[in-house]
């Protein structure tokens, strides 16, 4: 597919250079750190930056294109393609100069995801996908794992900014958590996404994201392999998401709706 090529190109291109600037100002210090819904929700100039960055190369050089991004961009577009852009998935991370953030570009059309890339600059580490090209860890093809006991499975996922929410999803882990092999949580979706793709989780489930957080991830993550949905197993959409190695999804999302009911 040329067109995913294309957009896949850019997408690196653009990660590289925010991510790179946004690391190199990580170092010499920031200045500028403030929250956003609640008090835990939280962003830097360079969230602002890198998303700038990535805004003007895309308008640059695909005009006609829609981008939707985290930190405001919302332009309209005629091509059918659309941009998702995270510039710092897991600012926390960032703000505490932990290596887990990445900025996450991908590009869907009227199917759905085309092109996706999620870049740690801390690591050096490239993710990238085209649909039906395969997924790939800086141009070496990467696969999920094979697992297929859920009890044996490295369980990755995230929590909510609402401190509400938070409660009531750390009691559900505490539901299950002697029945997989442990829990992790990373602090960046898109990095979580990419994580289950390469084989270095078993699984990963969130809720009340957002389509940026899981744009670039989630094509990545299914052509490594990965079997998705909603808890459930419907189909997997940014308020609620389940991404696994495909024999345990079915065993996990059975414990994650045994351990959601209220036992109050």
């Amino acid at each position: 597919m040329p067109l995913a090529h294309e957009l896949l190109s850019i997408a690196r291109d653009l990660a590289t250079s925010a991510g790179d600037m946004a690391l190199a100002g990580r170092k010499a210090g920031l200045q500028h750190v403030h929250t956003k819904t609640t008090a835990t929700d939280m962003v830097t100039e360079f969230d602002q930056a890198s998303e700038k960055l990535i805004v003007e190369g895309l308008r640059q050089q695909r005009p006609l294109d829609a981008i939707v991004g985290e930190e405001g961009a919302n332009f309209a577009g005629s091509s059918g393609i659309t941009w998702h852009i995270d510039p710092i998935d897991g600012t926390t991370n960032f703000l505490y100069d932990l290596p887990a953030w990445a900025v996450s570009i991908g590009a869907s059309d009227t199917q759905g995801p085309i092109a996706g890339v999620v870049y740690i600059p801390a690591l050096g580490e490239m993710f990238s996908a085209t649909r039906g090209g395969g997924a790939f860890l800086n141009d070496s093809p990467i696969h999920c794992n094979q697992i297929a006991d859920v009890s044996q499975a490295l369980v990755c996922t995230g929590f909510s900014y609402s401190p509400e929410q938070r409660t009531i999803q750390s009691r559900r882990v505490s539901r299950f958590i002697h029945l997989i092999r442990d829990i992790r949580r990373a602090g960046a979706a898109a990095i979580d996404l990419c994580y289950v793709a390469c084989g270095r989780i078993d699984a990963y489930f969130e809720e009340n994201l957002h389509q940026w957080d899981i744009a670039a991830g989630i094509l990545i993550a299914h052509e490594a392999g990965c079997t998705s949905g909603d808890f459930s197993g419907a189909v997997a959409h940014p308020s609620e998401i389940l991404v696994s190695a495909p024999a345990i999804f079915d065993q996990l999302s059975n414990l994650i709706i045994a351990a959601s009911v209220s036992k109050e």
